[in-house]
């Protein structure tokens, strides 16, 4: 069904504009993303950089109400009726990228309820690792969607399935240090919005993989036995 979707969204039809706006919003949050990570490890944001990633995240919103009132629109005529899996489809992404930007602003926002310097140890390596990882899928999301690359989406989700299990064995390890609360707080939330992030990537992800009716549903039973039922 999503190579259907993509080939609508390279025609005239009034759905390509949703996707269009869906694009949008990925590149939004995708730099919401890499700028929150930058004040999270590098120094917190000014003033200015502070306002850009809220303007950001009221774009992105913006264009998820925007989807919606195409979505209806083009839903209410009756000959329309046949696009319904892929407004469908198109709906439950277009809620997840939007859920990545709400994290991404979180992310942006530690230090500014509480959270205090990063530590020097194995645990913020640990987390600059996660960084990497779920920025290195932002990067690869956009091709893999367009292309509807099985192959590839199906590493990735394994590759974030295994990273999201770290991140759950991280967050037990904090917990059990001796860290002050300050620095309990920001290894805990930056982990934690790492985890998020990265699971609305894969719930993406799984829109390569998956029948409508499983979207988001990537287990490994899931994975191995499910594609296509």
């Amino acid at each position: 069904m999503l190579r259907e979707l993509l080939r609508i969204f390279r025609s005239d039809n009034p759905i390509a504009h949703m996707g269009d706006n869906f694009g949008e919003m990925l590149e939004l949050t995708r730099d919401m993303s890499f700028r929150a990570g930058k004040f999270f490890f590098d120094q917190p944001p000014t003033p200015d950089e502070r306002t850009q990633i809220y303007k950001q995240d009221v774009q992105v919103n913006k264009l998820e109400r925007r989807i919606r009132k195409q979505v209806i629109a083009h839903l209410a005529v009756r000959s329309n009726g046949g696009d319904v899996p892929y407004c469908l489809l198109l709906m439950s992404l277009v809620k997840d990228v939007e859920r990545i930007g709400d994290y991404a602003k979180n992310l942006a926002e530690v230090f500014d309820i509480g959270g205090g310097p990063l530590p020097d140890d194995e645990n913020e390596q640990e987390l600059q690792e996660i960084r990497v990882h779920v920025e290195g899928t932002f990067n690869a999301v956009g091709e893999v969607f367009a292309k509807s690359d099985e192959e590839q989406a199906l590493a990735l989700i394994t590759q974030g399935r295994d990273m999201n299990h770290r991140c759950d064995t991280m967050i037990a390890r904090i917990a059990k240090g001796d860290y002050d609360a300050a620095t309990t707080t920001s290894l805990v939330l930056g982990t934690r919005y790492y985890k998020r992030i990265g699971a609305h990537l894969l719930n993406v992800l799984s829109g390569v993989v998956m029948p409508l009716h499983k979207l988001d549903y990537y287990d490994e039973d899931e994975l191995g036995d499910g594609i296509g039922d």
